[in-house]
């Protein structure tokens, strides 16, 4: 049954499968294994959230047999048949509280299609309707949608490609819910119901309907289906009722826009808007400082390069004379580094620290027991930790210079 398939949904799933695929491997060798205990813990969650799904479904809804709602278990195992699935999945009918929907899931290896009782009945004199959204829901069954998503979840998020994974699969999905109906017509009617509602969809003319998707190819409407789960109704819907039927195309400038927006699922593209500005501003909370850092850092390197030829002259004096210099001057050094950075010496202590316009560096003499006077280096007024260069280490850590 390849007719049946989205022709670009096979790519796509090979696609975001083996990327998906490696990026959890690079994951999992660069945590060393740790990453395991994230996914156990995220297997127990689901285990809970899905387990509490299926329980509200068995529990609140009705399950079709041949003694529960005939009618509708005879369409679901007729549906079954035209898709060639053997093992039937439980179905179920759900109050749906106003909502035109219907839904498959997994648990466990158990599978199940839920139709929503609204749908049901806004169906209730179009047999071919309710069909639709059973092979529809058995579509995403029968194709293993619910399967390997774990695996595929590291690229889904990525701009356009996880949005099109999902708009391919809901379009295989119409594909076999057109299959279960006698006509393409019943099919067409069924997809203007979530565009119409529950009672107006019987009046929708689905001739200017399809007329509409016209308007789809502007920017906009193209940049929002670029990064939504579902093709445009319009576009379902003149699909249903010719495969091969082309829709039209979308505006080329919207991709560019698109390529930088994450998906967002069924939030839209709007989300996956404010997803990027939050990505974005935190990307620029933690590049900005480092880039300052690492300015600061190269500005610090040749600061202390400089000064080294400054701590040896000091030394030497001190060795020389057994005592600290009055000031620079008195051990013969300039002022002021080639670099443009000031000094200024502590006649007590010989520390001497170096002021550039916008950072210190201190440096303090160090005596080992040989009379060897060495120097350690630290951050002054302005400066961070990560801010020192590799040639700065604190007290005990380094000497920087000996005479």
């Amino acid at each position: 049954m390849d007719e049946l398939v989205y022709p670009r949904e096979r790519t796509l799933g090979k696609i975001t499968l083996v990327l998906g695929s490696l990026i959890w491997l690079g994951l999992l060798i660069g945590t060393m294994g740790g990453l395991l205990i994230g996914l156990a813990i995220g297997f127990l969650a689901y285990l809970f959230a899905q387990s509490t799904l299926i329980s509200y479904i068995k529990g609140n809804g009705v399950e079709l047999s041949e003694a529960q709602f005939p009618d509708l278990y005879d369409q679901f195992k007729s549906c079954c048949a035209q898709l060639g699935i053997k093992k039937e999945p439980q179905a179920f009918v759900l109050n749906g509280s106003g909502g035109l929907n219907a839904f498959a899931t997994r648990f466990l290896g158990a599978q199940y299609v839920v139709l929503l009782s609204d749908v049901v009945d806004a169906m209730d004199k179009h047999p071919d309707g309710v069909r639709f959204y059973l092979g529809h829901e058995l579509g995403h069954l029968r194709m293993n949608h619910l399967r390997g998503q774990l695996l595929r979840w590291p690229v889904l998020w990525l701009p356009l490609i996880g949005a099109a994974y999902s708009r391919a699969k809901e379009s295989t999905c119409d594909r076999h819910g057109r299959a279960c109906c006698a006509t393409p017509d019943g099919a067409a009617r069924a997809l203007g119901a979530l565009a119409a509602g529950s009672k107006r969809w019987q009046s929708l003319s689905i001739s200017n309907f399809r007329k509409q998707a016209y308007h789809s190819k502007g920017f906009w409407m193209s940049f929002h289906e670029l990064t939504g789960s579902y093709p445009w109704l319009t576009k379902r819907v003149t699909r249903v009722i010719d495969a091969t039927g082309k829709v039209p195309g979308r505006h080329p400038l919207a991709y560019l826009l698109a390529a930088f927006v994450p998906y967002a699922g069924r939030l839209g593209g709007g989300f996956g808007v404010l997803i990027l500005v939050y990505i974005v501003g935190v990307m620029a909370a933690v590049a900005i400082p480092a880039y300052k850092d690492y300015k600061t850092k190269a500005e610090l390197v040749g600061v202390v390069s400089e000064t080294q030829d400054v701590l040896t002259a000091l030394g030497r004096y001190y060795q020389a004379n057994q005592k600290v210099p009055d000031g620079l001057e008195t051990a013969g050094l300039p002022p002021v580094l080639r670099g443009g950075a000031r000094l200024s010496l502590d006649a007590r202590t010989m520390i001497l620290t170096v002021h550039t316009p916008r950072v210190e560096l201190v440096f303090t003499p160090e005596a080992d027991t040989a009379g060897n006077i060495g120097w350690s280096c630290a951050g002054g007024e302005g400066v961070r930790a990560a801010q020192l260069p590799p040639n700065c280490r604190p007290a005990g850590s380094q000497v920087l210079s000996r005479p």
